[in-house]
């Protein structure tokens, strides 16, 4: 099978400590490893000659033409204009600058979102609850899908923000975007987008859909951890979370970390130029382990929706008669990585609320395993999970007490 010029670059981890990686590393949704092309563009601003940002002298000024260059190469992704990308450091903190920060200067006390959004969203929404604001948590369909006119029918006159995500990184659906923004700008009602399991993905322009403030993450892009970003229309009132000396337009103080968010810059732009090869590669790939993990386990059912309403990259499912955890250890012995859903909510110990939200049973919950594919994902990788994971299934099987 060809390979794109992207996926041609040596794998990451391939010394050192990358000889604890796992044969088939499937968790590209947890974490991604960082591209070695991104790593060089790096490794000059992490071994010195570079000033602050912030600072007079021509180091400084030469490190504020480096954070600028990454900020418009961070906008070109999305359509969007340098000028509105803010860097955080995480896309958690991002979402919580979007929703806090626009709750915080509107007028209204009301926000709209949904029920499968990251967990980021969920409490940011909650703490404004704590806080006196009204949230309505718009509900979604067997896939996952939301439907446009619920969110038209959630808004009130006091709606301060529609915060929706552009697609769900445990069960893979995309949601149809264009359609809620051109209802939200309709009601005047900024709307923020979470399109970090997106981005660099599936075809997103912020004008094109409406989009008011988007969140990005460095480390979904094959950049490094430490970096993501929030775009805000220029017109958007935006309170700042983090106070301190004013960086990033005075939205997030804190001393810019330069390597990370250069990195980001050259993530973004690879995605951009290499995006398409990648996504026709990867679905071909996702395809392929779909088709074969569902023939030899026609119990297993596909959690989100098929075709194009599902992310390129992503496969999940429910397995009946086995929990997750067990699979997991099992098919990670056997040299594969996978997850049952977002690592946020792995931490919590919570089940997951997407699935809840889907309609799925206790069974169902237990039973979720989740395979996120990416640029360095090869065919016998594929392979050797659906070589792998019918034994592991009937062997955890006959082990569970009758």
């Amino acid at each position: 099978m060809a390979r794109s010029s992207a996926s041609s670059s040596a794998r990451p981890g391939s010394g050192g400590l990358g000889a604890a990686v796992p044969r088939a590393y499937l968790d590209y949704a947890g974490f991604s490893p960082v591209d070695p092309r991104v790593v060089a563009v790096m490794r000059p601003f992490l071994e010195g000659g570079i000033g602050n940002p912030g600072a007079p002298h021509s180091l400084g000024l030469e490190a504020r033409a480096s954070l600028d260059g990454a900020r418009a190469k961070v906008a070109r992704l999305v359509g969007a204009a340098p000028t509105g990308v803010i860097f955080t450091a995480s896309a958690t903190e991002a979402n919580n600058l979007a929703i806090k920060g626009v709750a915080q200067r509107a007028a209204g006390r009301h926000v709209v979102t949904t029920a499968i959004e990251h967990v980021s969203v969920l409490n940011s929404c909650r703490d404004l609850e704590k806080r006196g604001f009204g949230v309505t948590y718009v509900g979604v369909d067997a896939d996952g899908v939301v439907d446009p006119q619920a969110v038209a029918r959630a808004m009130r006159a006091d709606t301060a923000l529609v915060s929706v995500m552009a697609a769900n990184g445990e069960i893979g659906t995309v949601e149809p975007l264009r359609e809620i923004g051109r209802l939200t700008r309709e009601r005047g009602v900024p709307f923020h987008v979470d399109a970090v399991g997106a981005a660099g993905r599936v075809a997103l322009a912020v004008d094109e859909a409406h989009v008011d403030l988007l969140t990005l993450s460095s480390n979904d892009l094959y950049g490094p951890p430490g970096a993501s970003a929030l775009w805000a229309r220029r017109d958007i009132k935006l309170a700042p979370v983090i106070l301190g000396g004013g960086q990033e337009g005075g939205y997030r103080s804190g001393t810019e970390n330069l390597p990370a968010i250069v990195g980001m810059g050259v993530a973004a732009e690879l995605a951009r130029i290499e995006g398409a090869a990648e996504v026709a590669r990867l679905r071909e790939l996702r395809d392929r382990l779909l088709a074969g993990v569902l023939e030899r386990l026609p119990e297993a059912r596909l959690t989100g929706p098929r075709g194009a309403m599902r992310l390129p990259h992503h496969a999940s499912i429910v397995v009946p008669g086995v929990k997750a955890d067990a699979v997991l250890l099992e098919l990670d012995l056997r040299g594969i990585a996978a997850s049952s859903g977002s690592a946020c909510n792995a931490k919590t110990g919570e089940p997951s609320h997407v699935l809840r939200a889907i309609g799925c049973d206790r069974e169902s919950l237990e039973g979720s395993l989740c395979f996120t594919l990416g640029r360095w994902t090869t065919a016998s990788e594929i392979d050797l999970v659906i070589e792998t994971l019918p034994g592991v299934v009937a062997r955890l099987r006959n082990l569970a007490p009758r």
